[in-house]
């Protein structure tokens, strides 16, 4: 089949990577919530060889994925497993979990779900990387983001892009602090979480 392909994944790999070269520098096993197309998952675990990395999705999404391993199979990149955050099941072993482009795309109450999840399943120092446009202090931070929230609200209201500080103060209730807020390419931002305790 036909590898699926998003440009967005290869416009904003090597700046996602750079940041966790160093938030995952002394992680061990990732989960990856909402693997998508499986290009970042190729991408990354061949930069860092010392990462298990765990894809998944919806099974709706696993031909892809499985598509893009079977492309480019590295011993460290794991098949994709069922992960709903309707109805989680999280595997054991994960020191840190990272998604990209998924807390726009869900539902709120889903974005509570993964964070709680998250904050559960975590060991204390584990890491959680979550990539995507915010706004801050209420506002888009570019024309471009209020015409992409726009659009995301028409095909779904419950979608939309999330408000920074309700983030960060839901992270929070979580056991989950902001370590880094790093800004990336096109709008977007890599926040970096730490659990706590």
């Amino acid at each position: 089949m036909t590898l699926p392909f998003s440009q967005a994944c290869e416009n904003n790999k090597d700046p996602i990577l750079a940041v966790l070269k160093s938030a995952f520098a002394d992680r061990t096993h990732v989960l990856e919530v909402g693997s998508g197309t499986g290009q970042h998952a190729v991408y990354f675990t061949e930069h860092l060889p010392h990462l298990i990395w765990q894809t998944s999705d919806l099974p709706a999404n696993h031909e892809g994925i499985n598509s893009w391993i079977d492309a480019k199979p590295s011993d460290n990149l794991k098949r994709p497993i069922d992960f709903d955050l309707n109805q989680p099941i999280w595997p054991e072993g994960i020191d840190a979990a990272y998604s990209a482009n998924t807390a726009h795309i869900v539902s709120w109450p889903l974005v509570q779900n993964l964070f709680s999840q998250v904050g559960e399943n975590l060991p204390v120092g584990g890491v959680f990387a979550l990539y995507g446009p915010f706004n801050y202090q209420g506002k888009f931070t570019s024309e471009s983001n209020a015409a992409f929230d726009q659009m995301l609200r028409e095909r779904d209201p419950n979608s939309g892009i999330r408000h920074f500080e309700e983030v960060v103060a839901l992270a929070e209730t979580c056991e989950l602090m902001l370590n880094k807020d790093n800004p990336m390419p096109a709008n977007n931002r890599l926040l970096v979480f730490v659990k706590i305790e």
